[in-house]
C-alpha cells in the first residue's frame, strides 16, 4: 500500500500564540461543554474568560514572557485553564507528572526556575516538601485550584493565592508571541537519570493536532473525547486538548487513576460534570486494554458510544486488538509517538489497521531506519528509528549532550528499533537497550511477550535478558497471570516454542503478582533488569561469604 498524500496544511502565521489560536477558533461554540471533569462542566465562553484571566493575572504578579510556571494538577478543567492561560501570557508552562516524588519536584523547580506554580490542593504537601529541599529554586507565588481549607499563611518571599480567584482578573490580550518561541515543557520520562526538559514551541501543537488528529484520526466537533493518558504525558495532552479544542469537540477529564472501574463508568455514564455525555473517542495503553478486556464488568457495545479507539505508549499486541475489535466492533488504531516529536508520528489508520504492526508514517513526516553505521537497513532488518517532522522538540533544556545526541539536524532519533515491512507498515522490535542478541541474532523482547500474552492464561508478560552460567544471554520472562488461571513454566515455555523459532523461547520465567509500570503503564523493563542485577550481586556476595 503506497502511503497517502500529506495533506495541506498552512504554516501558522508569524506571529502566533497557540492559546489564542484556540479560544479564536471556538468563539462560536459558546455554551457548548469544551471539558467535563468529576465537578463541572465547562463552556468555551467560560474557557476562554478563565484562560485570559489567568494571563492577565499571572502578568500581574509580574511573570514575563518566557518564564517557567509549573503545572502540579490532577486532571481536571483547572489544568487546560492554567495551560493555556501561561501560554496566553507569553509564559511556559512546565507539565510535570503528579505520581512523582517530592525530590523529583524538587530537582524540576531548581531546573526549570519556575517563577510561580500552579498545583492541586491535594499535591499541596509534596510540593511544599519539594519547596523546602529546593535550595535555589526561585518560585515567589503558588496558586492551589480548589482547596479544601484555609491556605498556607504568605511566607516572606513565598505567596499562596486560590487559583480560582484569578479567573476572574479583567481578560488580557495574547502575548505576541512567534510560532518558533518556547510554548511549553514536558519532561521526558527516560530510563535513567534525571528527567529532560523538553522545550516545545506554539507551533508544534498546532501541527500534530492539524495532521494527526484532524487529518489521520478525523476527530471532529461531534466527538466526545477521554483519554487515559494524563494531561501531563504527550499523548494525554494531544488526545484531552489539542486535538479535541482544535476542532471544537468536547473532553471528559479523570482526576483519579484510569482504572478498569473508572473507565467503564465515563464510557457508559460520562462524566461526573455532564451525565449521559459518554465518550466517542477512547486513548489508552496496550496494558489498560488488557486489564479492561480480563475483567468481569466490562461492558457490551450498546452500553457505549464509542466510535474509535486509540493506543500508544508501547506496541499493542495483535491478540489484543483483535479482541477489542471482536467485543466492540471497533478497531484500536495502534501508533507510536514520543515527548520530543510531541505526538504520533507512525500509526495505523482508521479503517486501515495492520494489527501486529505500527502502520504507516503519519502523513506530513518522513522515517527512516538506520543500522549502527548511520546507513539505511535492507527491508526486513532491525533499525533505529528516526523521525524528520514539524512537531519535534528544540532541544532538551540546559543540557546540549543529549541534545546533540536525540536532535541531529531536521532528524530526531527515537531510541526504537522498528523493522519495514512490505507493505510500507513498520513493526516494533522493542527499544534500542532492549533488544536482546541470543546465539548470536537479536531478539526482540516485544515479540517474545506479544507470544505469551496469547495464552489463554498470561494477563501480562516482560520479557528481559538474563546471563546463563555460561555468561551468555538468554531470555527471561515476568509472567502475571489472570486471576484464578495457572500455567507451569514448562507449559509456557512449550507454547512459545511451538509459535516462534525455538531459539527465542524464554529460558527463565519468573511468575510475579504485577510488573513496574510507569504513569501511563507502560512496562518498565530496566526496573526488572535493575532487579535481575540486584539478584545477581546479593548471590555473589553470598557465594562470597560461604567461601571463607
Amino acid at each position: 500500500m503506497s502511503p497517502a498524500p500529506a495533506p495541506t496544511v498552512s504554516a501558522p502565521p508569524s506571529c502566533f500564540n497557540f492559546a489564542e489560536h484556540l479560544l479564536k477558533i471556538n468563539e462560536s461554540r459558546g455554551t457548548k461543554p469544551a471539558f467535563v471533569d468529576d465537578t463541572e462542566a465547562l463552556s468555551y465562553a467560560d474557557l476562554a474568560r478563565r484562560v485570559q484571566g489567568v494571563s492577565a493575572a499571572l502578568r500581574q504578579l509580574g511573570i514575563r514572557r518566557e518564564e517557567r510556571v509549573l503545572l502540579l494538577m490532577h486532571d481536571c478543567s483547572d489544568w487546560p485553564v492554567a495551560f493555556l492561560g501561561a501560554m496566553h501570557a507569553g509564559a511556559v508552562p512546565v507539565a510535570v507528572n503528579t505520581l512523582l516524588t517530592a525530590d523529583d519536584y524538587a530537582y524540576m523547580l531548581e531546573h526549570s526556575r519556575a517563577q510561580a506554580v500552579l498545583v492541586s490542593a491535594a499535591l499541596l504537601p509534596t510540593l511544599t516538601q519539594a519547596l523546602a529541599q529546593a535550595t535555589q529554586h526561585e518560585v515567589q507565588h503558588v496558586a492551589v485550584s480548589r482547596p479544601t481549607g484555609a491556605l498556607p499563611e504568605p511566607a516572606a518571599t513565598l505567596h499562596y493565592s486560590d487559583f480560582k480567584a484569578w479567573f476572574a482578573t479583567p481578560a488580557a490580550q495574547p502575548a505576541p508571541t512567534h510560532p518558533d518561541d518556547p510554548g511549553f515543557w514536558l519532561y521526558s520520562s527516560g530510563s535513567t537519570g534525571r528527567p529532560k526538559g523538553t522545550v516545545h514551541t506554539h507551533a508544534n501543537p498546532y501541527y500534530t493536532s492539524e495532521l494527526y488528529g484532524r487529518h489521520l484520526l478525523k476527530v471532529t466537533e461531534d466527538d466526545v473525547c477521554f483519554s487515559a493518558a494524563k494531561l501531563f504525558f504527550a499523548y494525554g495532552l494531544g488526545n484531552g486538548l489539542t486535538f479535541p479544542l482544535s476542532v471544537g469537540a468536547t473532553t471528559v477529564l479523570l482526576a483519579d487513576r484510569p482504572t478498569p472501574e473508572a473507565v467503564f463508568k465515563r464510557w457508559t455514564e460520562g462524566g461526573a460534570g455532564a451525565p449521559g455525555l459518554k465518550p466517542t473517542i477512547f486513548f489508552g495503553a496496550p496494558t489498560g486494554y488488557a486489564g479492561m478486556l480480563a475483567h468481569p464488568q466490562l461492558p457490551n457495545k450498546a452500553q457505549t458510544m464509542l466510535r474509535m479507539a486509540s493506543s500508544a505508549g508501547e506496541a499493542l499486541p495483535a491478540e489484543l486488538g483483535e479482541r477489542f475489535k471482536q467485543h466492540f466492533g471497533v478497531d484500536i488504531v495502534d501508533g507510536i509517538g514520543s515527548t520530543e516529536m510531541l505526538h504520533i508520528f507512525l500509526s495505523n489508520r482508521p479503517g486501515q489497521v495492520r494489527y501486529g504492526t505500527t502502520g504507516w508514517p503519519v502523513p506530513g513526516y518522513e522515517i527512516e531506519l538506520r543500522g549502527e553505521d548511520g546507513g539505511a537497513v535492507p527491508e526486513g532488518e532491525p533499525g533505529d528509528l528516526y523521525i524528520k517532522g514539524p512537531s519535534s522538540a528544540l532541544m532538551y533544556w540546559a543540557n546540549r549532550e543529549k541534545s546533540r545526541e536525540t536532535f541531529q539536524g531536521g532528524w530526531t532519533k527515537s531510541g526504537d528499533k522498528y523493522v519495514r515491512n512490505a507493505d510500507g507498515t513498520y513493526t516494533y522490535s522493542g527499544r534500542s537497550d532492549d533488544m536482546l542478541k541470543v546465539s548470536g541474532i537479536y531478539v526482540s523482547p516485544f515479540e517474545v511477550e506479544a507470544t505469551l500474552v496469547q495464552h489463554p492464561a498470561v494477563l501480562e508478560a516482560a520479557v528481559i535478558g538474563k546471563e546463563d552460567e555460561e555468561g551468555l544471554t538468554k531470555t527471561k520472562a515476568f509472567i502475571v497471570l489472570k486471576p484464578g488461571q495457572q500455567a507451569t513454566e514448562a507449559e509456557l515455555k512449550s507454547f512459545v516454542k511451538d509459535r516462534l523459532a525455538p531459539y527465542k523461547y524464554p529460558r527463565f520465567i519468573e511468575f510475579v503478582g504485577d510488573l513496574p509500570k510507569t504513569a501511563t503503564g507502560k512496562i518498565q523493563r530496566f526496573r526488572l533488569r535493575e532487579r535481575e542485577r540486584a539478584a545477581l550481586a546479593r548471590l555473589h556476595s553470598s557465594d562470597g561469604r560461604e567461601s571463607t
